[in-house]
């Protein structure tokens, strides 16, 4: 999935509570077990916050790890898409061994406590089972199986919580606020998922970039979560992890919001007031991202009238013609 103008809304994604630990001591000796890198299918998950930690084991920095064991193993990650979304100013932390040295030191310097217990919360989790779990079932649903590396790691500067800027520059932000590791494992990875192999059919689609295919790319992974835990979890959670409150607001306000963010559907610049709301504050009361719920909405309306398997449509669907089968614009005119 190309994420470019979706990162800072991602930054949004299933945010909720940290769960506490009941030992808060990081044992350093399972950390050294791990492995650097685990394969499941076609998904390899690289535990670079290992060495970001071990790196700081002996009280004397170990700068050669972090270059060799945290920046050369996912360089992309790095250079291609860190170095990118935080703009020119903040490149030379992320594609430059230096920079990268730099703020591992102090990172771990300042926050040593916070960043021991989000390691122990993975030590305590067998996160190859629970990968592989996800995978099994969503490789039976879905018509490919997508390629993908995904980092699990600790950042200076945090915003892409969990997602990235494509398939092969892929983070779990351990140390950002806004992430609770394990929810975000569980139910955060069916969603990263279907935007992989979402984006492998619409390559071809020329209007990809526009803030309505990001409207139905966002939306389509959220109805897949929903879809993927076979319907049993409330619509609202599988959207931003919602509350019934905010979903009701949406629910209120469901005209006016498709009317007034209906004119910035062909605009493929990223800022605009259907992408970056928080932004433009054309919703100021609006709970949670517009274009999740959006396109939630109009992937629904699609399955009610098309029948319920028929979100398997989309994949092979351009976002306007989504919108047009869905009838949801006949939908919005009646209300």
């Amino acid at each position: 999935m190309k994420k470019i103008c979706l990162i800072i809304i991602l930054c949004l994604l299933f945010s909720c509570s940290v769960r506490p630990l009941a030992d808060k001591t990081l044992d350093y000796r399972k950390l050294e077990k791990i492995p650097d890198s685990v394969n499941v299918e076609n998904i390899v998950i690289k535990n670079l916050f290992k060495h970001q930690l071990l790196a700081h084991k002996d009280q004397q920095y170990d700068s050669a790890r972090i270059v060799k064991n945290v920046y050369l193993p996912h360089k992309k990650l790095w250079d291609s898409c860190y170095a990118m979304i935080f703009g020119d100013e903040n490149a030379h932390l992320f594609n430059t061994p230096a920079g990268m040295i730099r703020w591992n030191k102090t990172l771990y310097e300042k926050n040593k406590s916070q960043l021991e217990d989000r390691a122990s919360i993975l030590l305590n989790t067998n996160t190859k089972k629970l990968f592989k779990k996800t995978l099994t079932q969503f490789n039976k649903l879905v018509p490919y199986q997508p390629k993908a590396k995904i980092s699990l790691i600790f950042t200076s500067l945090t915003g892409i919580s969990f997602g990235g800027c494509n398939d092969e520059q892929f983070a779990l932000e351990l140390n950002n606020k806004s992430v609770d590791i394990l929810y975000s494992l569980e139910k955060g990875l069916p969603h990263e998922l279907n935007h992989m192999v979402y984006e492998h059919f619409r390559k071809a689609d020329p209007d990809r970039n526009t803030a309505l295919s990001q409207t139905i790319d966002e939306g389509f992974a959220c109805y897949f979560t929903y879809i993927f835990f076979d319907r049993t979890m409330e619509k609202y959670e599988a959207v931003e992890n919602m509350t019934k409150e905010n979903w009701n607001w949406y629910i209120k306000n469901e005209k006016d919001i498709f009317t007034k963010l209906k004119p910035y559907f062909s605009d493929a610049s990223g800022n605009n007031p259907l992408l970056r709301n928080d932004r433009h504050q054309l919703f100021p009361d609006a709970p949670k991202s517009m274009n999740y719920w959006l396109g939630f909405r109009i992937i629904e309306k699609y399955t009610e009238k098309n029948g319920p398997a028929s979100w398997k449509d989309i994949y092979q669907l351009t976002a306007k013609e989504v919108l047009e089968k869905s009838g949801y614009e006949k939908y919005i005119e009646s209300l």
